[in-house]
């Protein structure tokens, strides 16, 4: 069985998410972990468990981060990180795969598919074997009890419940 740790300095983790229903907002986690466990080297055995920290959300505000990390939103406070672990990665064609698994922000979990694309395997120059993926994909706030809700003057709804998903991951396989 192959161990393989995310490269923090080469995978980011973004999400969006619009505001108004007329302009998108986008943020990322800034500290996270992730490990995946594999024994073929197309992934489609893969076990993968990842984890993010609420304290590192960061949207180029400060005052709407603190918001996020307030109990209208994560809770930073009591749920300090979210999680994900894979029950499937499934190869749908050439590099395409779907990886499902299981959720958990705010202490509710929830199960997720996400399009994978395996941008497939290298060595870098400093003879670590690496690999690459790319996911996406989009989950409802609400279903995570992300609940938060204002209506402007007009009418409008100022956050959306669906929240786009855009992870860059590059692996590094441990000796």
């Amino acid at each position: 069985m192959a161990t393989w740790k995310i490269d923090a300095s080469h995978s980011e983790i973004t999400f969006k998410v619009k505001h108004l229903v007329i302009s998108t907002v986008s943020g990322k986690f800034n500290e996270f972990d992730a490990t995946v466990e594999a024994e073929k080297d197309d992934f489609s055995d893969a076990q993968v468990r990842f984890s993010a920290k609420i304290d590192s959300i960061s949207t180029g505000n400060e005052q709407r981060d603190g918001h996020l990390k307030s109990a209208d939103f994560f809770d930073a406070a009591g749920h300090p990180e979210l999680s994900f672990k894979s029950t499937s990665l499934k190869q749908v064609s050439g590099s395409d795969y779907e990886l499902t698994g299981d959720l958990t922000i705010r202490g509710t979990t929830k199960p997720v598919t996400l399009k994978a694309e395996f941008g497939g395997i290298q060595n870098d120059f400093y003879g670590n074997t690496v690999a690459g993926f790319e996911l996406t994909g989009k989950i409802n706030r609400q279903d995570f009890g992300l609940t938060w809700s204002a209506v402007t003057e007009a009418g409008g709804v100022v956050v959306s419940d669906d929240v786009k998903l855009a992870v860059n991951v590059e692996l590094i396989k441990q000796k």
